[in-house]
């Protein structure tokens, strides 16, 4: 049990830290514009993926099979943050 705790906190930090680089570009430059709302987006964008890549982990024996298992979940993240950003996709979470 203690180790999930430690796992736990770990994705939440990694996630916390990840999130303070925008909060630190937004003081210092106008390219980046995030609202709350980006970053309630972002925030459970990343610990949907880091809950599932730690699930693959702890259930996926076979090595070649979790490694394509996250593989996959971190391109799902991939392109479904670049369809919220920029909607390269054109669907309508884009807004397009």
């Amino acid at each position: 049990m203690a180790s999930l705790n430690k796992r736990v906190i770990g994705i939440v930090l990694t996630v916390t830290l990840l999130l303070i680089g925008p909060l630190v570009a937004m003081q210092f430059t106008d390219e980046v514009k995030w609202g709350p709302f980006d970053f309630v987006i972002a925030a459970i964008l990343l610990i949907v993926t880091g809950f599932l890549v730690e699930f693959v982990m702890r259930r996926v024996k076979k090595v070649g099979k979790r490694t394509v298992l996250i593989f996959s979940i971190l391109m799902g993240l991939i392109l479904l943050w670049a369809e919220i950003a920029v909607g390269i996709f054109g669907s309508p979470i884009a807004g397009s």
